[in-house]
């Protein structure tokens, strides 16, 4: 940076970055010192590429037989959104019999969990479609499949119900809800939008649900989901990245912190990236001043501060348009960004 005597001066500093390393060998080859859209196309290349083996609709019957099972007991499948075998109703049943598969009262079928009619393209049977992904393919009740049908997500809580016109998975599932719907997200991106299948605010980067983030915070990821991700690579090829590390959505998308499940593997590296961004013009006679980021996903907010230390101006979560935000009102002086 040129020195001058006279306009609006800065002295930047931004610090940032974050650095992963991976355990599982299924991510040799993947780049985790990138961060934001960087690493959310990283991760989708992966889970792509490695999605050899597409199941027909029929396949996934029996896939979901050994999937779903329950794991602390191998003749029974989890039911999603399910919560109680002792209630007297069906509809609620937390488990049920591995073989008792169908389309009558009592039996369980597959749940679409990012429903067929949500997504941009209605899924179909056939292949390869979204529709035959057994990711978000989930053993149901019928009668509870059938409640929620094609509504959309929304926050709750306690069991699994309608939420007026939406629909809330249950404390249990949101979880897993949640995680399903990122990586069909990765996997379908034009097709399975987040914003299409759940409500609320979304985040800066792009159609990411505010909603999504925190039931992957307030749900962890629980042996049964660990269970289904490695078999399911065994038949797919593929995984669910956010099974395996439910931090890499906050890498991602930000948000509060998600689990880290690759403890000892992830640091913090402040550095210095002045090279990364441009700022003009400099001296500024007219108040106004550009700051253009060659990227900016890991951007959370803009200060400038006096050479006293006094805050002048904030701006959480800034809006760029083009890559570059502006800074307009200033009075002359010298300002650490």
């Amino acid at each position: 940076m040129k020195n001058f005597n006279k306009g609006i001066l800065f002295a930047i500093s931004v610090v940032t970055s974050v650095t992963l390393f991976a355990q599982q060998p299924y991510y040799n080859g993947v780049n985790f010192t990138l961060t934001g859209g960087a690493l959310k196309t990283e991760l989708a290349n992966k889970i792509t590429s490695t999605h050899r083996t597409l199941l027909s609709y029929s396949a996934v019957w029996t896939e979901l037989k050994i999937t779903d099972l329950d794991p602390t007991n191998s003749s029974k499948v989890l039911l999603l959104y399910g919560y109680n075998d002792t209630d007297g109703s069906v509809i609620n049943d937390r488990t049920r019999s591995k073989n008792s598969n169908g389309g009558s009262v009592g039996d369980w079928n597959r749940e679409h969990t990012f429903s067929q009619s949500l997504a941009t393209r209605n899924m179909t049977t056939g292949l390869p479609n979204a529709g035959t992904d057994a990711h978000h393919l989930r053993s149901s009740d019928v009668q509870m499949n059938g409640n929620r049908g094609n509504r959309k997500f929304a926050g709750g809580n306690g069991n699994a119900g309608n939420t007026g016109a939406n629909w809330y998975p249950g404390d249990e599932w949101k979880g897993d809800v949640a995680r399903m719907m990122m990586y069909m997200y990765l996997r379908y991106p034009t097709q399975c939008i987040p914003t299409n299948v759940g409500t609320g605010s979304t985040v800066s980067l792009d159609d990411m649900l505010t909603l999504f983030l925190d039931w992957n915070v307030q749900d962890p990821v629980s042996t049964y989901e660990e269970q289904r991700n490695t078999r399911l690579e065994g038949s797919q090829g593929n995984r669910n990245p956010f099974i395996d590390n439910p931090y890499l959505a906050t890498v991602i998308w930000g948000g509060t912190d998600a689990e880290n499940t690759w403890p000892g593997t992830i640091s913090i590296n402040e550095q210095q990236i002045e090279n990364s961004f441009t700022i003009y013009p400099v001296p500024s006679e007219d108040g106004t001043v550009h700051v253009y980021f060659d990227y900016n996903e890991e951007v959370k907010s803009l200060a400038l501060y006096s050479v006293n230390g006094q805050k002048i101006k904030m701006r959480e979560k800034p809006i760029f348009e083009n890559n570059e935000f502006v800074f307009t009102n200033l009075t002359k002086g010298f300002y650490v960004l």
